[in-house]
C-alpha cells in the first residue's frame, strides 16, 4: 500500500536529526507531545458557541490550520517512530466503525456503539 504521508516522515526526521532531537522522539514523548497539540486545537474553540465555531474569522482559522498541521505532525511522526502506516491503519479503523455503528441502526444517534449493542 502506498504511504502518501512519506515525504512529510522524512522532511520530520531530517528536522530532528538536524536538531539532535531524534533523541527525544520516543513513542512515549510523542504522543504527550500529540495531546498537548489536542488541547491547544480546542482551545481555539474554548468559550465559542456552536455557530461561532462553524464561522471563524481568518485569524482564528490560520490559528486552527496550524495546530491541526501540529497535530497531524506529530501523528507521522509517530506512526514513523512505531513503523505504522496510518493509511492503512484508517481504513482498517473504518471497517471495524462500520461493524460497531451500523447505519440501519445507528443514523441520527449521537450514542456510543455499546448502547446498541445486542444481548
Amino acid at each position: 500500500m502506498s504511504d502518501p504521508f512519506k515525504q512529510l516522515r522524512d522532511a520530520m526526521d531530517q528536522f530532528a536529526i538536524e536538531r539532535d532531537w531524534d533523541q527525544f522522539h520516543s513513542p512515549k514523548n510523542l504522543a504527550m507531545a500529540l495531546t498537548v497539540e489536542a488541547a491547544e486545537l480546542q482551545e481555539c474553540f474554548q468559550w465559542q458557541t456552536e455557530a461561532q465555531s462553524r464561522e471563524l474569522d481568518e485569524q482564528q482559522l490560520a490559528a486552527v490550520r496550524d495546530e491541526i498541521a501540529d497535530v497531524q505532525l506529530y501523528l507521522i511522526r509517530l506512526a514513523g517512530k512505531l513503523d505504522v502506516d496510518i493509511e492503512a491503519a484508517c481504513w482498517g479503523k473504518m471497517k471495524k466503525n462500520a461493524g460497531k455503528y451500523p447505519a440501519e441502526r445507528v443514523k441520527g444517534s449521537a450514542k456510543k456503539y455499546n448502547y446498541y449493542k445486542e444481548d
